[in-house]
């Protein structure tokens, strides 16, 4: 398992550099949980990267992402990867949320999707951002409105953090790749 194969393997399959980005985004996200909880950076890391890797050719519910978990095992990549993987799909009812790497999937995910649109409308994008402007934006339906609320409060519950926390903890973590995420002014 390598960050580098993970990268190509995620490029091979996203040709959308929005969706690279979101991908990247919940990369610094995981791999700042992991450091936090003490945890395996490069294989929490690995599994925000390739989250969303099959997503781009197959959206349709349940093919993503049981078809990346397919490309997955067929290329070896551990159990636990590709579990995760399938757990942060609310709408597959064999997979549940059990483990600590899959809850932080499933936390980071629409987070890290919502803290970039937010960005995208201030001058300053992720320079100072602070939780209270994304939760003044969770507020308003019409704002980012394919991006789920609930399960962004879901998932900061089943992690077991404080909301707030868990949205600035999330923005410092991208704020360190703001420049590759292309959220910097």
């Amino acid at each position: 398992m390598d960050r580098n194969d993970a990268y190509a393997l995620m490029c091979q399959y996203t040709q959308s550099e929005s969706l690279r980005r979101h991908m990247l985004a919940v990369e610094a996200a995981m791999r700042a949980y992991a450091r936090k909880f003490g945890e395996d950076e490069e294989k929490w890391g690995i599994v925000g990267l390739l989250h969303d890797f099959d997503y781009e050719r197959w959206p349709t519910p349940p093919d993503h992402p049981l078809r990346g978990a397919e490309i997955l095992a067929q290329l070896g990549w551990p159990h636990d990867v590709i579990y995760a993987i399938k757990s942060h799909a609310d709408y597959l009812p064999d997979c549940p949320r059990v483990s600590l790497l899959d809850k932080a999937l499933y936390a980071c995910d629409e987070l890290a999707g919502f803290i970039t649109a937010v960005a995208m409308v201030r001058p300053e994008r992720l320079a100072g951002m602070r939780a209270e402007s994304v939760r003044k934006k969770m507020k308003q339906k019409g704002f980012a409105a394919s991006v789920n609320r609930e399960d962004i409060m879901r998932g900061a519950a089943e992690l077991g953090v404080d909301l707030d926390e868990h949205i600035q903890f999330v923005i410092d973590a991208m704020q360190g790749i703001a420049a590759e995420l292309g959220l910097v002014r």
